[in-house]
């Protein structure tokens, strides 16, 4: 049976992991914030470059350019966004297990996977997928360099016919506590469907504009900067989520050190207790023997 200095040592143990993950919360919620507001500001942007690309295309009859191209998905490009660290969660698993929902049906295709995030790339090679490049340490300070880098490599394999198709796996952040897991269709980029635009967006669907350059130029310019916006406001949400999955997990941790403390400080004073009452007893055993 544990003694009381074994509790004291157990308490005290837990104690300093409790203090361990308190500070990692407070670390994660500070980082959160910010990294919430990088995430918010770069969405109007990227909605917007997309609706203005995919209206361009809607009127062109024929659009001719090498990140156009449709053909049967035959190789499939899939670019995975995971951590860089654990203790959040189930924020790793969920993406991965997203990803092996995508993968399991296109079991017969040539897969390729561009994992962004350590956690991402170490499951996915121990998978055995084909690793067209990785990125790792990138998500704790997103910057637009590494996003053009991404889109580099993606925008020259779907050109060079190497991928038919190229798609996103990320978390997307919505709440601190609901993540929404999201599998985006990247390349290639699909015309305005009438059942996707709203009132305003078919109003202006109606009007005829004049283009200073060729349609064609403006498709030239417009796609790298769509597939590069794109990227970042992936790995920007991507790292708003794990930071308040991280917040989420260390404060569950806290909590569940206090209910570990309370409770074995509980058993160590029912231990004490019961030593104390053994001594009395014999005591009075004693005192009663003599007399």
């Amino acid at each position: 049976m544990p003694t009381l200095l074994d509790f004291r040592r157990r308490i005290r143990s837990v104690k300093n992991t409790q203090q361990i993950t308190r500070a990692m919360k407070f670390v994660a919620a500070a980082r959160l914030r910010r990294a919430q507001e990088a995430a918010l500001a770069a969405r109007p942007y990227a909605k917007e470059l997309a609706r203005v690309l995919r209206s361009i295309m809607s009127r062109i009859d024929q659009p001719e350019h090498p990140l156009l191209a449709h053909r049967p998905e035959e190789k499939i490009l899939v670019v995975v966004l995971t951590g860089e660290r654990g203790l959040a969660g189930a924020f790793n698993s969920n993406i991965l297990r997203k990803a092996n929902e995508f993968f399991r049906p296109n079991k017969g295709k040539k897969i390729s996977v561009i994992p962004v995030g350590k956690k991402g790339r170490d499951t996915l090679k121990k998978a055995g997928f084909h690793i067209a490049a990785e990125y790792v340490n990138v998500l704790a300070r997103v910057n637009f360099g590494t996003a053009r880098d991404i889109a580099s490599v993606v925008t020259d394999l779907y050109a060079k016919e190497e991928a038919d198709s190229v798609y996103m796996v990320f978390s997307e952040f919505k709440t601190v506590m609901t993540p929404n897991l999201v599998l985006e269709k990247l390349l290639p980029v699909e015309a305005m469907r009438a059942d996707e635009e709203s009132a305003n967006e078919r109003a202006s669907a109606q009007i005829d504009y004049i283009y200073e350059q060729p349609k064609e130029v403006l498709l030239d310019r417009l796609l790298p900067r769509y597939i590069e916006t794109q990227i970042l406001r992936a790995m920007l949400e991507s790292s708003a989520a794990e930071h308040a999955a991280r917040m989420t997990a260390m404060e569950s941790a806290t909590k569940n050190a206090g209910d570990v403390i309370e409770a074995l400080t509980l058993h160590m004073n029912k231990v004490r207790q019961a030593a104390i009452t053994k001594e009395i007893i014999e005591i009075v055993s004693g005192a009663s023997s003599t007399a």
